[in-house]
């Protein structure tokens, strides 16, 4: 009896270990999305990889399984790093290369991130780490106390590259990745490119290769509508276009992004004024408050969420079953 030849999209088609196969197939992890597909190959290799893919496309896992192949588990000093853009995305992160990491042994991540006390983060250093997830911010800080030890990173990750540029980190950026060894993989990700990707490519990369994998969906499955409301209408005018559009489809549940909180905290006063059950997410709230309120709207407690950044869609769609 023959087996059947394995698919282009199968992870044993890659060159991991059959323990990490094994623990991929415990996971669910059957079959690659089209960024593993694209991406893993090349990023194993050891090459500087840019690759755009729409948040919720599997790209973590692409990033994870590249840096975890490259990582001495026996060494115990810092050998990969990820910058994210958010708390919440590098918590997220972190959870899922601990996942991804079970079948090694003893892979200790740190989460390094605003938000929480600096003392805690730096007795988890003190302790040794092999992997640290955090913002930029905070990883700066880290570095410029000398908590933080880079000498033997070897792999370099910006998760949502054009988020962090969009809000403002690219100076953070360059300043990280200037006190990162010379002799390094850089993974970037990004869902868009815009003019930073290229000027980061071009002072802190080598010769990267460059994957694009656009998000192909069904047209009976998702359907787009576009509703212009004119500039020169007052902020209630929107706010108000946003409850008409809520009380004639009537779905639900509704998820509304904002540039801003205080954009999410007016939307969500003028909802509940209007008599919807509608909660805020944003990143000034407690962990204990994102819970609950991902908690509410997850059991349909609440009908709208209102958060303040398309970052934490991506980790909202990925942490909860509806």
């Amino acid at each position: 009896m023959t087996s059947s030849p394995a698919s282009s999209s199968d992870f044993s088609t890659l060159p991991l270990p059959a323990h990490v196969l094994a623990n991929l197939q415990q996971l669910g992890y059957l079959s690659m999305t089209p960024i593993q597909a694209a991406s893993l190959p090349v990023a194993l290799l050891g090459k500087d990889l840019i690759a755009q893919a729409k948040t919720g496309s599997g790209k973590t896992a692409a990033f994870a399984l590249a840096l975890l192949a490259n990582l001495n588990a026996r060494r115990f000093a810092v050998q990969a790093m990820v910058l994210c853009p958010t708390r919440e995305l590098a918590d997220q992160v972190a959870t899922e290369i601990r996942r991804l990491a079970r079948a090694e042994e003893n892979i200790k991540v740190v989460t390094l991130c605003g938000g929480v006390p600096l003392r805690n983060q730096v007795a988890s250093l003190q302790n040794g780490a092999h992997i640290v997830v955090g913002t930029p911010g905070r990883i700066m800080d880290h570095l410029e106390r000398e908590t933080l030890d880079i000498d033997t990173l070897n792999t370099l990750v910006l998760d949502e590259a054009d988020r962090m540029l969009d809000m403002g980190f690219y100076n953070d950026i360059a300043t990280v990745a200037k006190q990162c060894p010379d002799e390094r993989q850089t993974l970037l990700f990004s869902a868009t490119y815009p003019e930073g990707i290229a000027k980061i490519s071009q002072q802190f990369m080598k010769e990267p290769q460059t994957i694009t994998v656009q998000a192909q969906h069904e047209k009976s499955k998702i359907r787009q509508r576009w509703y212009e409301v004119p500039e020169s209408d007052h902020d209630e005018a929107r706010l108000n276009a946003v409850a008409l559009l809520l009380n004639h489809y009537r779905p639900a549940s509704t998820l509304a992004f904002c540039n801003t909180k205080s954009q999410c905290r007016a939307l969500v006063a003028y909802l509940k004024n209007k008599g919807f059950s509608a909660l805020a997410l944003y990143g000034e709230l407690e962990q204990r408050e994102r819970d609950q309120v991902l908690v509410q709207f997850s059991n349909r407690s609440c009908s709208v969420l209102v958060a303040t950044d398309v970052a934490r869609a991506g980790w909202i769609f990925r942490s909860w079953r509806w």
